[in-house]
């Protein structure tokens, strides 16, 4: 997975167009760089406008995580390659965490990856085909996959509300 973050600059400067692709690479930097215990308690919801949107658990984690805010932007733009995010925005959306840990559960393992294989796109196969090592290659469309789910879930959750 190390390696996959070491190409990440160069993905990210031959992508530039592809938001969701970016979007995929900026939230699987956050969940590396926040850390596991991090991670549990605040999830990527959405990049917009260089604004990453963090889901948190509850005011304390909010309060906790906008002390580390600093530290937590200069680690994830210096794993990205890139100044891709300006600013983290840490909103508490308890039900949005709950979800995430629901989805990232074992039992909905499978279910998660054949819903990321199926929405690779040719779009993002084509995008992936400069990495050359195929774990990583496989690795990043999966991410991808992922991230494009999380939007779609995201998207039919907001137009249920």
């Amino acid at each position: 997975m190390l390696d996959l973050f070491r190409t990440l600059p160069g993905l990210v400067k031959e992508i530039e167009g592809s938001e969701l692709i970016r979007d995929a690479l900026v939230f699987a930097a956050w969940r590396r760089i926040a850390g596991e215990g991090i991670a549990e308690q605040a999830v990527p919801v959405k990049l917009e406008n260089s604004t990453l949107f963090i889901a948190v658990a509850n005011q304390t984690w909010q309060w906790h995580l906008k002390d580390l805010a600093g530290q937590l932007l200069f680690k994830l733009n210096a794993s990205v390659g890139s100044p891709v995010v300006n600013f983290i925005d840490f909103e508490i959306n308890e039900a949005a965490v709950i979800g995430s840990r629901r989805r990232s559960g074992p039992s909905d393992e499978y279910e998660l990856r054949r819903a990321a294989e199926a929405a690779i796109s040719p779009e993002l196969e084509k995008a992936a085909a400069g990495i050359e090592d195929s774990e990583l290659r496989r690795q990043f469309l999966l991410a991808a996959g992922n991230c494009l789910v999380r939007k779609k879930r995201l998207t039919s959750q907001d137009g249920d509300g």
